[in-house]
């Protein structure tokens, strides 16, 4: 039985908790903060409830299997899982709007030919197929397994089997999400489907390789889902899990750095001045503080993974409404930017934000969340740069504008609103700007891979979204298998078969 300390508890930590200590160690973590899950968090006033973090949970099975491998009781005895249908509703500029059902291709392709005309479901259906090629290339290496030693491989390989493309006499084939969008989908408002995803993830389309499509595709083919009570629930879900399998916690305990000796990681130092003796570390922090917490040791060296760029955050509106949630309504409502362009600058250039972004209203359907029938909890948010000091308060008053495009009457039920700011995630996760990781993708010379789980420093690991495989919630849960996985079986340890 090794001591193993776990710096954090987000979910890939909390992962990795239980998983080690199922295999027989003793785990305990160390939080800085007063709570556990990361980004995962709820805001609670007047009888309203709101997730702050993701509110949507894509690839169930990732919970599943932890909940599988470390007890006897199944995730769904401990969580209620919802499966979201229709899967969203989309608002264009022009007025147009889709309802696209839950996990159905073929729902999917005649929702859109319904909608915006014969043909582009079939176009649209086409592409996933192609996106499912992708997938099925990238899903194990970049997934499933710790990083290759040779991640070039991954990083000059293109998966996605784009259409020949004839432009002036020349043959060409997509190489970005954008081109994908431009020269195979050929519909202005299907293009905004698909780099939707990209942008929701806060990557570039014009730049964000080919390979990102396999993002929509993971959506349409295992579903989107909700857990009652709110994703917090599923937080609170592995906490417990943690504690049933006797995980320590130590709340409010700061980490201020990795102790070595003989060359491998020994322990933590806190900041109380303390320190807690360990055989393994595994990190779960933000880019930059695992190398400050080694004094540098940890650092990626010549030839090693890229490092990740700042990123995106997310701004959440949460309003408190007078009124029930009509029956019928979506779930999930994406009104999507009037000027593509200008939103892809003001996010990802030097413009100043556009004042009618693509914004995401979420209105589930959930009595937990209001104190009474006759009231709805709603939660809007939008994709804005991770730039420390910006007055994100005065932006949220575009997103309220942008939601009443899908919510008639809104202002008129409003009984309160909370502005939640990238501060807000740069507190709960240690990320600088609030910066949210993104997945990891293909191609792309390896600039949207993540830093290996294992580090140059023997005994010391890094989990979560800025480790292999990235961002996102499934990716959280895969990071701790895999970090598990190394410790409990060693370096040769290649994923679960």
């Amino acid at each position: 039985m090794a001591r193993i300390a776990v710096i954090g508890a987000g979910m890939g930590a909390l992962a990795a908790a239980a998983r080690l200590a199922v295999a027989g160690h003793r785990v305990v973590v160390y939080e800085r903060t007063d709570t556990y899950g990361g980004a995962l968090r709820r805001f609670e006033r007047d009888g309203f409830s709101f997730d702050t973090g993701p509110g949507l949970l894509p690839l169930p099975a990732v919970y599943r299997d932890l909940f599988v491998k470390t007890g006897k009781e199944p995730l769904e005895a401990c969580v209620e899982l919802v499966q979201v249908d229709p899967s969203s509703r989309h608002v264009f500029a022009d007025g147009t709007e889709v309802s696209l059902p839950n996990a159905s291709r073929a729902g999917v392709v005649a929702a859109l030919d319904e909608a915006f005309g014969s043909g582009t479901g079939a176009r649209w259906g086409d592409f996933l197929i192609r996106a499912r090629e992708a997938w099925d290339r990238t899903r194990r290496p970049l997934l499933e397994e710790p990083l290759w030693p040779n991640w070039q491989v991954l990083a000059g390989r293109e998966p996605y089997p784009a259409v020949p493309h004839k432009r002036l006499l020349r043959t060409r084939r997509a190489g970005t999400l954008a081109e994908v969008a431009a020269w195979e989908l050929r519909d202005a408002r299907l293009a905004a489907l698909l780099e939707g995803h990209a942008v929701e993830h806060g990557l570039d389309p014009r730049t964000t390789p080919a390979s990102a499509a396999v993002l929509p595709y993971l959506e349409h083919a295992f579903g989107t889902w909700y857990v009652r009570g709110g994703l917090r629930e599923l937080a609170r879900a592995v906490y417990e899990r943690c504690v049933a399998r006797r995980v320590e916690f130590r709340f409010g305990a700061e980490v201020t750095g990795v102790l070595e000796e003989d060359g491998r990681a020994s322990g933590v130092e806190l900041a109380d001045g303390t320190v807690a003796e360990a055989e393994y570390v595994v990190a779960g922090v933000a880019p930059g503080t695992l190398d400050r917490l080694t004094a540098g040791t940890a650092v990626r060296g010549a030839g090693e993974v890229p490092p990740q760029p700042a990123g995106t955050s997310r701004l959440t509106v949460l309003l408190a409404l007078r009124g029930g949630r009509p029956e019928g309504t979506a779930h999930r409502t994406v009104v999507h930017a009037a000027d593509r362009d200008a939103e892809l600058e003001s996010l990802f250039g030097t413009a100043r934000r556009d004042s009618h972004p693509t914004v995401t209203i979420l209105r589930p359907d959930d009595p937990a969340l209001v104190p009474e029938p006759d009231h709805e909890a709603i939660t809007l948010r939008a994709v804005v740069p991770a730039r420390p000091g910006e007055p994100f308060e005065q932006y949220a008053e575009h997103l309220i504008t942008v939601a009443e495009r899908a919510v008639p009457g809104l202002r008129d039920r409003l009984l309160w609103h909370e502005v939640r700011t990238p501060a807000a995630i740069a507190d709960a996760t240690g990320a600088q700007g609030g910066a949210v990781p993104v997945p990891a993708l293909a191609a792309a010379g390896g600039r949207l891979l993540h830093p290996s789980n294992s580090t140059r420093v023997p005994g010391l690991f890094a989990v979560g979204g800025w480790a292999h495989p990235g961002g996102g919630l499934p990716h959280a849960g895969m990071s701790g298998a895999l970090v598990a996985g190394l410790i409990v079986e060693g370096p040769e340890f290649r994923g679960s078969q």
